[in-house]
């Protein structure tokens, strides 16, 4: 199985490549089209802040690219947020993958949510075997309201997508690579699609 993790300067990526490396598989890094478009697995990973991540993926090309791919793409953390319409965060337009609007926690919460939380309202073949109010690790200042497309929830002042998926896309606002067991077969059950 050829797994791929975009990369295009924006993410912590060595994290996810031994996460993937404990699993039994090998990823390689890369931002060539074609290499990414002949994965069976694609990861789009991102830490940071989404204007200048959506620059890079404009310089690059990827931006034209990620909406086209039929096989299955995770986004992890920044990674999902650039996959919804847009974000408030440096005013940035996103990919469009997922139809709903990314937007900044209010002054009622700690920014950022830097920690462990509970997923609940699991609804996707990407939670095989994860129990309801499982624990996963997050770090963001913005997150993707509910919507049609969440497949779990978080809470944190606010209910909110901690996972979306849309045809062959997932996205995860937490850190699979870095939630322990729970992460770790969440990542098995991606690449075992």
């Amino acid at each position: 199985m050829k797994i791929v993790i975009i990369n295009y300067g924006a993410g912590n990526i060595q994290s996810i490549k031994f996460a993937i490396k404990r699993l039994g598989y090998e990823a390689i890094l890369s931002n060539v089209v074609t290499e990414i478009q002949h994965a069976d697995k694609v990861i789009f990973p991102g830490v940071g802040e989404a204007s200048s991540a959506m620059h890079k993926l404009r310089d690059s090309g990827l931006d034209k690219l990620i909406p086209t791919l039929t096989q299955p793409v995770l986004g992890i953390c920044l990674g999902m947020q650039l996959m919804c319409h847009s974000s408030e965060e440096g005013n940035t337009t996103g990919l469009g993958i997922f139809d709903v609007d990314v937007v900044k926690f209010d002054s009622t919460v700690k920014v950022p949510q830097i920690g462990w939380n509970q997923i609940t309202n699991l609804k996707s073949e990407l939670f095989n075997s994860i129990e309801e109010k499982e624990h996963i690790y997050l770090v963001h200042s913005f997150y993707a309201p509910l919507c049609d497309e969440t497949i779990a929830e978080c809470s944190y002042g606010v209910d909110y997508s901690a996972a979306l998926q849309k045809d062959n896309f997932y996205g995860t606002q937490f850190h699979p690579e870095k939630s322990s067991d729970v992460g770790q077969r969440i990542l098995e059950n991606f690449l075992k699609m």
